[in-house]
């Protein structure tokens, strides 16, 4: 389900946003803001899931280290 949302950009954006427009690369702004928002959310949640990787990682070495110890 979609909902209307207003932004404010800067000019310089909607002046690039519509030369991505004019391209042909994207229909509308509203089309460009969902492709970039749901880029940005990807890459987002994929550091948050390598950034987890490595604190599990750091934690078993650091749970192997203390099992060494003792």
């Amino acid at each position: 389900m979609r909902k209307v949302i207003t932004i404010n950009v800067p000019h310089p954006y909607l002046k690039a946003f519509d030369t991505l427009i004019d391209l042909g690369l994207y229909n509308s702004r509203s089309q460009l803001v969902r492709v970039c928002l749901r880029e940005f959310l990807d890459k987002d949640e994929q550091l948050k899931n390598d950034l987890n990787d490595d604190l599990i990682q750091s934690m078993e070495k650091i749970k192997g280290l203390v099992d060494g110890v003792r």
